[in-house]
């Protein structure tokens, strides 16, 4: 095995290199949880501007807010990545073998896809790990963005859950965010004021266009959502790896969680944006 720049008893690690190449330099079973965003195949190059509102004291801003209040719209960086594959499951295929090496014997992969891919990487996973060790599927509703009107308009993700071995496993419901029951009415006070446990659909709203987790960084994936993941499936001083790191919303959360975690990114702009968001919370390979 190549030298690799993770230990076991560092610090969290942001590396920009090609998870290709970075992930076999990592030892086997190293991690607890491993979470996978990769990119969606959707055909196209992602892309989002990154925009600031300021307030414009003579009134003629090019935006009106609270009160009539004028702002300038302050465009930042652009980012952009490319989502075109001319054959999407000889890049992904890879990296789930190495996401299998590379969990422990308790450990579990959350693989975020959508509609396109799924259905694919669902046989795909049952090869690699086993069919026995499938635990869920995840739907993650959302309602936001433009509806289509020749067809039902897809509002969800897909995240498939799989553990390395299924009698070892760890998971844990009760360091899970609770919700609202949709007819509290029928519970009792004491069961409305605590909530009820989530099931395998997670109704999230996006990352807001003008909200401080905002990091301008395209399908960037709210904190709330990978709470949950690592909530459950990881416990205090373990290790979390995400190597299709992006925004670095898997590091974001893990260093709140008290967890250990490493990102990699190949795309530069990625890096940039993990820069700002986690600064002095990890190690930057190279510098």
């Amino acid at each position: 095995m190549t030298e690799t720049v993770w230990a076991p008893d560092g610090g969290n690690l942001v590396v920009h290199a090609d998870n290709a190449e970075f992930l076999p330099t990592l030892p086997d079973g190293a991690f607890t949880l491993i979470y996978v965003d990769p990119p969606f195949n959707t055909g196209r190059v992602q892309r989002r501007q990154e925009t600031r509102m300021v307030r414009n004291a003579d009134g003629d801003g090019d935006r009106v807010g609270f009160k009539g209040r004028s702002y300038d719209t302050i465009k930042g960086a652009l980012h952009s990545y490319d989502d075109a594959f001319s054959d999407y499951w000889s890049f992904l295929e890879p990296k789930l073998v190495e996401a299998w090496r590379l969990l422990a014997d308790n450990g579990t992969l959350y693989l975020h896809l959508d509609y396109r891919e799924v259905h694919y990487a669902k046989v795909m996973l049952d090869a690699i790990f086993g069919r026995e060790c499938f635990l869920n599927e995840i739907i993650w509703a959302y309602d936001y963005g433009a509806r289509a009107k020749n067809r039902w308009p897809t509002k969800h993700d897909n995240i498939l859950v799989y553990v390395k071995n299924p009698t070892k496993y760890h998971f844990d419901n009760a360091e899970v965010d609770r919700e609202p029951y949709m007819a509290p009415g029928l519970v009792t006070p004491a069961k409305r004021e605590l909530g009820k446990l989530p099931t395998d659909v997670w109704w999230h709203t996006i990352v807001s266009p003008t909200g401080r987790e905002k990091t301008g960084y395209p399908t960037q994936k709210p904190e709330g959502l990978v709470r949950r993941i690592v909530s459950a499936s990881s416990r205090e001083g373990d290790w979390c790896l995400d190597f299709f790191a992006g925004s670095g919303t898997l590091g974001a959360v893990a260093a709140k969680l008290g967890r250990n975690f490493v990102c990699v990114d190949q795309n530069e702009q990625a890096i940039e944006v993990m820069r700002k968001r986690l600064g002095a919370k990890a190690s930057f390979h190279p510098n």
